[in-house]
């Protein structure tokens, strides 16, 4: 049984404990619906202020995705300066930055200790809890929701509306309707359905006249054709200490080339420095069917220096023993120099420049459900700056339903927190007007 299967589990078995309402609820002051980061906090932000609140979920236990994110070590944001750290967002630094001006990484690492969760800042930046583990985190939170008195519903999975404009939920009940005065959806994308996030809010969205923009795969996975001996003794190998850059194949032009590690799979390429490249790859993908990168092998050495050291004699030493001694570039950097400069090997000058500038084609995202997480959702434009929905007054969305993105690192999940807490803001003010 997986590490995952086991959270699940012991947090299925606590959460039968927690508020959890065993007959439908008919009429209630804050309906939220997604029990992740962004709909947990909202919850908070109102239960502080004094409202009943009723929180829905498909799954059988709130947090799932969140539980995902930490068995691998819980990244919980990160610590590099703020101007950096809105950067992150792209196209929305403008929108997230806004959101992050109320809670931003300092905030949220307050929160977390205000729980009584200590963090630290590892070497790269990246803020974890002390214990590396999203379990204990999650479940003082709950804790701290319980006692605030929020009424959790599990296994409720929402199916919009129903002619009278209340909310519909199949639960294995049967289907129950919930009218709110106020409504935060915090949905999710599309990735990871198992765990929740499936994208079938957006017709139901779109059929209120809400704009919602395609929903398409962040931080994932990629494509590429690999040689059956390549997938056969390379497949699952970490490409470390590499140099990476987008190639424009039209304008001929290079993006920053950042340095970091990748993993070779049987389909492709997926792993940290492919994610940071994720969302301009899909665009060139998306427009012209190819992407194009360029990996430097070896980034702590200059092209002069490879030359120099390949036109040592080898003798009868083959290229790959040439390589391993002269370069100590052996296992699957050697095979990716095979794979892809195969013709450059009669020439030390021409093997020295491929090494830092070896091409790699990609053609295709991952399917979006094995995306980290998802680009596009509903338009930053459908919001008022308390992300309520300009076509439905009364319903709020946050988190990753939102057209947003965000490499790994911390960035996702800090804009989830900090959207929901703003979506809980925004329900707080419609709410004292009514």
């Amino acid at each position: 049984m997986s590490n995952l299967s086991i959270h699940l589990m012991r947090f299925g078995a606590r959460q039968s404990r927690l508020n959890v309402a065993s007959e439908p609820v008919s009429t209630v002051p804050v309906v939220i619906i997604g029990g992740g980061p962004a709909g947990l906090m909202a919850a908070e932000v109102i239960a502080q202020a004094g409202y009943p609140v009723h929180l829905y979920d498909a799954m059988p236990s709130v947090g799932r995705k969140f539980l995902l994110a930490g068995v691998g070590g819980m990244n919980i944001t990160h610590a590099e300066p703020k101007a950096d750290f809105v950067q992150r967002y792209r196209e929305r630094a403008g929108a997230v930055g806004d959101w992050l001006q109320d809670f931003d990484a300092d905030a949220l690492r307050a929160w977390i200790h205000e729980l009584g969760v200590d963090t630290f800042v590892g070497s790269s930046g990246r803020v974890f809890p002390r214990e590396m583990k999203a379990a204990p985190l999650l479940r003082k939170w709950l804790q701290r929701l319980r006692e605030l008195g929020v009424q959790f519903h599990v296994r409720h999975r929402w199916h919009g509306w129903n002619e009278h404009g209340a909310l519909r939920f199949e639960t294995p009940e049967g289907e129950h309707s919930v009218t709110a005065t106020a409504t935060i959806l915090a949905l999710g994308g599309a990735s990871w359905a198992r765990l929740g996030s499936d994208g079938r809010w957006v017709p139901w969205l779109q059929a209120k006249h809400v704009q919602v923009q395609p929903l398409k795969p962040a931080n994932s996975g990629f494509d590429c054709a690999w040689s059956d001996i390549m997938k056969e003794q390379h497949a699952g190998a970490f490409v470390k200490s590499v140099g990476m850059r987008v190639v424009d194949a039209a304008s001929k032009t290079t993006q920053e080339t950042r340095i970091g590690e990748f993993i070779v799979t049987a389909t492709g390429v997926e792993g940290s420095l492919i994610y940071a490249f994720s969302a301009p790859l899909r665009e060139q993908i998306l427009a012209s069917g190819r992407a194009h990168l360029e990996l430097d092998l070896l980034p702590d050495r200059s092209v002069a220096q490879i030359t120099q050291a390949l036109r040592k004699p080898r003798g009868k030493q083959s290229m790959s023993s040439h390589l391993r001694r002269t370069l100590n570039l052996t296992g699957v950097k050697a095979a990716l120099s095979r794979e892809r400069a195969a013709q450059a090997f009669t020439e030390a000058d021409k093997l020295a420049r491929a090494i830092k500038a070896l091409p790699l084609t990609l053609t295709a995202t991952r399917p979006i459900d094995e995306a980290i997480s998802t680009a596009g959702g509903v338009d930053v434009s459908a919001l008022d700056d308390g992300l309520m929905l300009t076509a439905l007054p009364g319903v709020f969305c946050a988190g990753e339903m939102l057209d947003w993105e965000a490499p790994t690192g911390g960035y996702l999940l800090t804009a989830c927190f900090a959207s929901g807490r703003r979506a809980g803001l925004g329900a707080l003010s419609w709410l004292a007007n009514r």
